[in-house]
């Protein structure tokens, strides 16, 4: 049975080669904030094939800022990371236990004494000038024909912006990269009062940064189909969960659905080295 069911994919892996998807929004007032307080660096958090690290560290080195990367894990190197030593980016490493303690503020009073000339920056650019970004996501697109908007989530500041820019009567999906993140709900719902989204646990085949066959072929039959590269981290998950949804009549016969490809294409090459 034809469900009739429209999806349209917004495209913002298309606005940079480097600074792509969902990091272009994260890092434009942040990067503003930056440059008002004379900061002479920008430093921020992330894992070995961290989007938002390798977007911060070239629009870094296209405006002459210096950036520091810390990083999570043992010291490694890999293309992500040569990348981002290639533009300038000053990569600090530490262990995962350390890592946990980002967010805490005694933790990031410490890193600003280390770095005092350094403006911080979270995680996945998950602060209020990311998301201040992210609401500008939707600008422009016309969206009283979409009852559903479906976006990937990490940190879930892009969730937040785009609930934030959604119309009352819309659906917005939070498609959840990461396993037993049912912590985020309570995250997003200090950034929005808003209570027309539903963060969805079920599609992140395993946790993050997992993957199995059935998402890796899905990919690539998505590709050859549309022409349209999914990263397999978020939002091949977006669209393998949003596939499961219309084949279960989660999302009844006769809706609209706007996805949002957020990007980060680049970090499919921890995949690709595997193969």
């Amino acid at each position: 049975m034809d469900k009739h069911i429209r999806v349209d994919m917004l495209r913002l892996d298309l606005l940079h080669p480097q600074v792509s998807g969902n990091k272009w929004y994260k890092l434009k007032y942040n990067i503003e904030a930056a440059n008002k307080l004379k900061a002479k660096s920008i430093l921020s958090f992330g894992g070995a094939y961290s989007n938002h690290l390798h977007a911060l560290a070239y629009a870094g080195h296209l405006l002459s800022i210096n950036t520091i990367g810390m990083l999570r894990g043992e010291e490694c190197s890999n293309p992500t990371l040569d990348d981002c030593r290639r533009w300038g980016m000053s990569l600090h490493f530490m262990s995962r236990d350390q890592y946990r303690h980002k967010s805490e503020a005694d933790f990031l009073s410490a890193m600003q004494e280390k770095f005092p000339e350094a403006y911080i920056v979270q995680e996945g650019g998950n602060n209020e000038e990311g998301r201040k970004g992210t609401r500008e996501i939707l600008d422009g697109i016309d969206l009283a024909t979409y009852t559903h908007i479906g976006c990937a989530v990490g940190t879930g500041a892009t969730l937040a912006g785009i609930v934030s820019a959604s119309l009352p009567h819309q659906h917005v999906l939070g498609f959840s990269a990461l396993k037993n993140a049912h912590y985020l709900e309570e995250t997003i719902r200090e950034y929005t009062s808003a209570e027309n989204w539903t963060l969805i646990h079920d599609f992140h085949v395993g946790g993050f940064a997992k993957k199995n066959t059935e998402l890796l072929e899905m990919i690539v039959s998505f590709k050859q189909r549309h022409r349209i590269e999914l990263d397999f981290i978020y939002t091949a998950k977006m669209v393998y969960g949003l596939y499961q949804m219309i084949e279960t009549a989660a999302i009844a016969a006769g809706s609209s659905v706007l996805l949002i490809h957020t990007g980060g294409i680049q970090g499919n090459r921890s995949w690709q080295a595997e193969r």
